[in-house]
């Protein structure tokens, strides 16, 4: 699952191409130095330079998983006319993305897993909006613990030259789509949901808390912490917990049951209509088919890019381990207990109040949020995609 939101600006580095002490605006001189051009006269072909590079942010989160020094220097190193953000501190989000708008950066790329991602792609549109500027393409590097975008847009591994492969497939021009989002208690995020996995999700921060601070700290933040938290914590606690009451209304346009391998199922639900009322362990909602570890939990999200993926479900824990292959990628079908719809917007009720997580981290106890799919697209960086014609 995703790392925490990015934490502790640190300014560009000195010296480096878009940094403090340097004024080409981080692209590339118009020519050569010393050169003199008379008005109104063409350059000599041999000093005729390339267009200018596309300037590339990237804001790392430094309290993700995978970001130490050694990641931070070749950042700094393959970062040719772009600008490097090291960030530790939640506050500073906004500082970050004030710069990123402002400097009119053409591609914001974040490292640091899911919630990294949803804390700075909010914060820019954020900033974006009240400046009205142009959106900035979005893309994503490997460097924090469950990266649900990453298998998505095939995102490198960040270990050996993950990084220096990635950086140098979005400058030979790597390809970008169109997508939408979801719009939830004032963030924008490629999934959120009630009950079982934001449950996990608490369970492992409250681990990773406590293995931090012994020998294993430095494998904390990652797969060790998700299946202790599930096995000592999670599981257990499912086979005394009651399902909590769940109602579920839509309040966008026509909603759409589905059923077995993308079928519909049943006449469309209308404004105001009841998606679904009773029990449920999860109530989640995504626009990307995966959770973290690649995890295909929602196998009918890119049926269409005007709808979200609500996903309900009953399952016990028993018949989750022991169905566990096909759940995980995405086959496993039983409309008794697993229930699909595609959505506009919906308000999800639940009592008691139960946890609930945005992008992945952990918001606490809800009883009530209302979501919807954004209104507004972006172009998410895809390295399965290809490149576009320019």
């Amino acid at each position: 699952m995703p790392a925490h939101p990015p934490q502790d600006s640190a300014a560009p580095t000195p010296g480096a191409p878009g940094g403090p002490d340097d004024d080409s605006g981080g692209r590339r001189p118009s020519g050569e130095p010393g050169a003199s051009t008379a008005p109104g006269s063409q350059p000599p072909r041999s000093q005729t330079l390339p267009p200018p590079i596309e300037r590339i942010a990237v804001v790392v989160n430094g309290n993700a998983k995978n970001v130490n020094s050694d990641v931070i220097s070749t950042l700094d190193q393959i970062l040719l006319g772009g600008d490097l953000f090291v960030s530790r501190r939640l506050e500073d989000a906004a500082d970050i993305a004030r710069t990123l708008v402002t400097r009119a950066y053409g591609t914001v790329l974040t490292g640091g897993g899911d919630g990294t991602f949803t804390v700075m792609v909010t914060e820019v549109i954020r900033e974006a909006r009240r400046q009205g500027r142009a959106l900035p393409r979005f893309g994503l590097l490997k460097l924090g613990t469950g990266n649900a975008l990453a298998w998505v847009v095939g995102s490198s591994k960040a270990k050996g030259r993950g990084l220096a492969a990635d950086i140098q497939r979005l400058r030979e021009d790597a390809g970008s789509r169109p997508v939408r989002l979801i719009e939830v208690e004032g963030m924008i995020a490629p999934f959120c949901g009630f009950g079982a996995d934001a449950v996990v999700l608490a369970d492992y921060a409250l681990v990773k808390d406590r293995l931090s601070k012994t020998l294993l700290r430095r494998v904390a933040p990652g797969a060790l912490s998700y299946a202790v938290a599930a096995v000592t914590r999670s599981l257990p606690s499912y086979l005394l917990r009651r399902m909590p009451h769940c109602r579920i209304v839509n309040d966008g346009a026509d909603a759409q049951r589905i059923g077995a391998r993308g079928s519909l199922l049943g006449k469309p639900v209308r404004r105001g209509q009841t998606l679904y009322e009773g029990p449920s362990r999860i109530a989640a909602l995504s626009t990307i088919p995966y959770y973290g570890f690649g995890f295909r939990a929602f196998p009918y999200a890119e049926e269409r890019p005007d709808r979200m993926s609500l996903r309900v479900s009953t399952i016990g824990p028993v018949k989750f381990v022991k169905n566990f292959a096909p759940i995980w990628r995405g086959d496993f079908e039983d409309p008794e207990i697993i229930l699909d719809w595609l959505v506009e917007a919906v308000s999800i009720e639940v009592d008691p109040a139960t946890p609930f997580q945005i992008g992945g981290d952990p918001r606490g106890e809800r009883s009530q949020v209302f979501a919807r799919i954004s209104e507004q697209p972006i172009r998410l960086v895809d390295f399965y995609a290809p490149p576009s014609a320019s």
